[in-house]
């Protein structure tokens, strides 16, 4: 991409504008946005302007918004007319959202009157559902057509489809009863009809269906396009594959974000200011760190039995990790599953017998790992006389006994949160590794005075 870069500033420096056109038109649109991006903003509207009109349409549907709005800014009206009108219904629905308020008017000014109300209608649909991210645009068939009728109906009509390779079969109440493939009417005879061809048993799915359900359904079924019906299954609109995997890209992105304690951001990270980034990550971090008092409160309630024996302190910061760790590799899991629909909150019981398995495993392996690691290391090696078998008999009793609470922790969290209709990512790694270093240092401590009875 750099060396694109270089070859267009250096062709626009030297008014080279045919020859950057040429190389322009060889790119895909997708292309022409990431190297516009690393462009001077002054350069933008110039470049864009050598583009043919209909690959400048994909071009500005891959940019950002915010040179889309520079973009927007110093287009004159037919130029943005030009722009809209070869925009999908649904990507346009998406401009006028990320747009500020002066610029929104004056796309729906130059906007056909047509797809100005269909972006009226998309615009009213609940955000993350599926009719937020549909589009208007597919081909419907009647089924008394022949195949005949309606592969001249897709000649006459496709050209402004966003996609002709599945068509839906419709009543004269537009209906959804069947769907056809482009494929079955190529491949059958011309008088025969749609409705002896068509697939009748259509799966779909409502406008106020979540976006991600939307999704899923769309990569569980190998769908590139999927009906979107109303209340009295009316067909609508689809869902394409483009937006169902925009979709799927920005649920992962929003769900690492929030395992990591960070409130979800729609911009790029070099995009987005210092501030937005400080309060993104501010709030958890707060709530976090108040959460920590619970920790030093433990600690200092068992400040004689430490002094006492001292060597307790060496391995406090090893049992909480594992314990965090673990808890952590349980919750990605379970979210990770709860996201795919591989575990249902209803499997819960299951998935506590097995991390209970898996717990116990690990649990056994790493105590004794973790016991000879100790006389070797802290007491042999580092010649600390205080670290005894009796101690070390503790650590690797804690560390089987956090483990298993750990794990415990982290695989019933999530679906506790699905069941109370909140998002399982809050309830990953930060916040249940605060829970489980509490829960460490109780253990710890409670063996510690049970088997090496300190007061």
């Amino acid at each position: 991409m750099a060396s694109l870069e270089s070859a267009l500033a250096a062709l626009m420096e030297e008014k080279k504008y045919a020859s950057a056109r040429d190389l322009l038109i060889t790119m895909n649109g997708a292309d022409i946005a990431a190297v516009f991006t690393e462009l001077p903003d002054e350069t933008l509207p110039l470049l864009f302007r050598l583009l043919p009109k209909e690959l400048a349409a994909e071009v500005f549907v891959e940019m950002e918004p915010e040179e889309q709005e520079l973009l927007i800014r110093g287009f004159s009206d037919n130029e943005l007319k030009e722009v809209v009108d070869e925009l999908y219904a649904d990507d346009a629905a998406d401009l006028v959202e990320e747009m500020p308020a002066n610029v929104v008017k004056r796309i729906l000014k130059t906007a056909d009157p047509d797809l100005r109300k269909t972006i009226n209608e998309l615009l009213k649909y609940p955000e993350d559902s599926a009719g937020s991210i549909m589009t208007t645009e597919m081909v419907t068939l009647r089924p008394l057509m022949t195949v005949g009728e309606a592969i001249k109906r897709i000649r006459r009509t496709g050209i402004d489809k966003e996609t002709v390779y599945n068509c839906y079969i419709t009543d004269d109440a537009r209906h959804l009863i069947g769907t056809v493939s482009i494929r079955s009417l190529i491949l059958a005879e011309d008088d025969e009809l749609v409705r002896n061809i068509m697939e009748e048993n259509v799966i779909s799915v409502n406008t106020l269906e979540d976006q991600e359900t939307t999704a899923e359904m769309m990569a569980k079924y190998d769908f590139t396009a999927l009906p979107v019906v109303d209340k009295e299954r009316r067909l609508v609109g689809i869902v394409t594959v483009d937006d169902a995997i925009d979709v799927i890209k920005e649920e992962a992105t929003e769900d690492i974000e929030r395992m990591a304690a960070i409130l979800p951001s729609d911009k790029p990270y070099l995009r987005t200011g210092v501030f937005s980034i400080w309060s993104n990550r501010i709030p958890w971090l707060l709530l976090l760190m108040v959460s920590a008092t619970f920790t030093s409160m433990i600690l200092s309630s068992f400040e004689n039995a430490l002094a006492a024996q001292s060597a307790l302190l060496l391995f406090i910061p090893m049992l909480m990790d594992t314990g965090g760790n673990s808890g952590s590799q349980a919750s990605v899991t379970i979210i990770r599953s709860l996201s795919l629909g591989d575990v249902e909150p209803a499997d819960i019981g299951s998935v506590i017998w097995k991390e209970m398995r898996v717990a116990l495993l690990c649990g056994l392996s790493l105590g004794l790992v973790c016991f000879g690691k100790v006389m070797l290391i802290d007491r042999l090696l580092m010649h600390n006389p205080e670290v005894t078998v009796p101690v070390a008999l503790v650590v690797c009793l804690t560390m089987a006994a956090t483990i298993l609470c750990a794990k415990l922790v982290g695989c019933t969290l999530p679906i506790i949160a699905k069941l109370v209709r909140l998002d399982p990512a809050v309830c990953a790694s930060p916040f249940i590794t605060t829970i489980v270093d509490a829960l460490s240092l109780l253990i710890y401590f409670a063996i510690a005075s049970s088997l090496l009875r300190l007061v």
